[in-house]
């Protein structure tokens, strides 16, 4: 596609592995370091500019907060390509070893979500005949699962992300913490420019409907100003949802974390794969996928020089 033929770019982040989706759901989720790290660097090659990454025990495949397993995903993933890391702050792990990433790594980009939620995945573990490993039974029926993110944690995150020069992103999962941002904002919690990722299906979260997303972004502008943003839909909605941002004129999130399957009922082989699918949208649309270095321009990043790893 020419560059007279092109409406815009598009920053598209593949979200890797995650904390929620277990070996038994689908053997393609990613679980060793180099599987995570491989299918970060198919995404690359599909487009993807930014990779959100958790780290999952290599035996099991828990999710984990070890920084070791980490290291060796996020240096596999710099020899190989100059793709933007974000960092989960939101995995496995007590308040502390959550955000140890920060510090440890020194990463571009770190999330930072916005507000607490509760969830349970009973619904999924009732499907499940015979796990393939036995700490995903207490995973799944857990239904005391709280999600914290107090406001303590989000002045505390915010200051480590500011110390390390790493640019948060401001995880919204439902209306009510547009509020949080601005009260972080108003507080000089966290600058601006910022960029928002609107995560959208979670359980006790905002609906992935067209009619949310339309609110949600119209309310954050009117509550927030402006910034840069991208949507997260969970499960069955990842891609509608995506190609709908696209039209509004958003940045994309895809990836195994997200939703295990591109298109119905069947699995998705690769984070990379539903990456081609919202890229064939995309330029369906004259949008073409941002580079890395592209990306980091429109977000103002620090450059992968000045990273940790």
């Amino acid at each position: 596609m020419s560059e007279e033929q092109v409406w815009r770019k598009v920053i598209i982040t593949a979200a890797i592995t995650g904390a929620a989706h277990t070996p038994s759901m689908s053997d393609y989720l990613p679980l060793t370091p180099k599987q995570i790290a491989d299918d970060a660097v198919r995404s690359f090659e599909a487009g993807a500019a930014i990779a959100h990454i958790h780290a999952r025990n290599p035996e099991t495949g828990k999710p984990t907060p070890d920084l070791e397993v980490f290291r060796e995903i996020l240096t596999n993933i710099k020899s190989r390509c100059n793709m933007v890391i974000c960092l989960t702050t939101g995995g496995a792990g007590t308040i502390d070893e959550r955000i140890a990433v920060v510090p440890e790594f020194k990463p571009e980009m770190a999330t930072l979500n916005c507000g607490s939620m509760s969830g349970t995945a009973i619904h999924v573990w009732e499907r499940i005949k015979k796990p393939k490993f036995a700490w995903e039974e207490e995973h799944l029926k857990r239904e005391y699962f709280i999600f914290e993110n107090s406001f303590k944690m989000m002045r505390e995150y915010s200051q480590i992300d500011r110390e390390n020069n790493t640019k948060p992103e401001i995880e919204i999962w439902d209306i009510g913490q547009i509020g949080a941002v601005k009260f972080m904002l108003e507080r000089g919690y966290i600058d601006r420019p910022i960029h928002v990722q609107f995560v959208m299906g979670a359980l006790s979260g905002m609906p992935s409907t067209v009619g949310t997303l339309n609110f949600v972004y119209e309310q954050a502008r009117r509550t927030l100003g402006d910034f840069t943003w991208s949507v997260a839909a969970a499960g069955r909605d990842q891609i509608p949802m995506g190609a709908i941002t696209l039209a509004m004129g958003g940045h994309v999130r895809v990836g195994l974390e997200d939703s295990l399957f591109s298109g119905y009922r069947r699995l998705a082989t690769s984070s990379a794969e539903q990456v081609e699918r919202i890229v064939n949208i995309a330029r369906e649309l004259s949008i073409e996928p941002a580079t890395p270095d592209e990306t980091r321009q429109m977000l103002g990043l620090k450059g992968l020089d000045n990273v940790n790893f």
